[in-house]
């Protein structure tokens, strides 16, 4: 690992403002400057997508096996990002994994809250499977609150009598709004995006919009976890989710479902982004394309 490059990387973003502390419309335009500076694989092209009238974009990357498909949901606190600036990350992940990568843009909070992106990320899901994909080919991924959406998803389509997907990965998830986990308070100092979250509205509350954070499609850590496709859990150790994805990896084998907790030593928050800047960027998306690798295999 580079040192100097996450030092200057977690510089850049202690100097800017809290984005809790900014006007919504603010929050996402910074976001996409952001996203959308990162490179794109070599050879990948992008189509807009329409899927069960859920709008998105396809990442098309230069070699797809066997006609499979990543179904991505993005990051952003259920109230930020899109499909436009996960393009970067859309393409690398496309191009490890040799697969077509759908990015949707769910609805956002607070103009749409809880559960309209989980019902969008389902009805996306029904029209993938719709389409004709096996759903054997089909495998899910998602970072931040789309990782928490991406397990709230299994759950939904499990309790809607669906087909699961051959398998999920989920980067530094959100999957407990209560927020209860210790490393939000003794991994603050070292967080340098999530760390200063208390400045200004709470994310949870913009999304929930006053339904109970316990809810298990809001939290699914605290859900009955029986019966999902196997998971990846991808954290850094220096950010506040980290009890997120322990504690996540705990619940799921006490569910008997197959599950791999992968812990980045010294990583901040959703660094698989940082393609152009980390190497462990890549290594992770590497890694997370040989997971998919095996259960596709299966």
């Amino acid at each position: 690992m580079s040192q100097q490059e996450l030092r200057a990387i977690v510089a850049m973003l202690e100097q800017m403002p809290p984005l809790g502390t900014l006007p919504i419309e603010q929050q996402r335009q910074l976001t996409e400057q952001l996203l959308s500076k990162g490179s794109i694989a070599p050879g990948c092209s992008f189509e807009p997508a329409q899927v069960g009238g859920v709008p998105g974009l396809w990442a098309h990357p230069q070699r797809v096996k066997a006609g499979r498909v990543l179904l991505y949901l993005h990051g952003g606190g259920y109230a930020v990002g899109s499909a436009n600036a996960y393009r970067s990350l859309a393409s690398h992940l496309a191009a490890a994994c040799e697969a077509r990568v759908l990015t949707i843009d769910y609805r956002l909070a607070p103009e749409h809250p809880f559960p309209a992106a989980v019902d969008d990320a389902v009805v996306a899901y029904r029209g993938l499977l719709g389409s004709g994909i096996d759903p054997q080919c089909l495998a899910v991924a998602g970072d931040s609150a789309g990782g928490g959406l991406s397990m709230a998803l299994l759950l939904a389509i499990r309790d809607a009598g669906l087909a699961q997907p051959v398998a999920a990965a989920v980067m530094s998830p959100w999957v407990d709004m209560t927020q209860s986990g210790a490393s939000w308070a003794n991994k603050r100092a070292v967080d340098p995006m999530l760390g200063r979250l208390g400045q200004g509205p709470s994310m949870a509350d913009l999304y929930l919009n006053g339904v109970d954070a316990r809810h298990p499609l809001a939290s699914p850590v605290l859900a009955d976890l029986r019966g999902l496709a196997p998971v990846l859990i991808q954290v850094g150790s220096s950010e506040c989710l980290l009890d997120d994805s322990t504690q996540l990896v705990a619940r799921l084998a006490a569910a008997d479902v197959k599950v791999v907790l992968d812990v980045w030593p010294g990583m901040i928050h959703v660094f698989q982004g940082m393609v152009d800047q980390l190497e462990e960027a890549l290594e992770a998306i590497a890694g997370l394309a040989r997971f998919f690798e095996q259960q596709w295999g299966e």
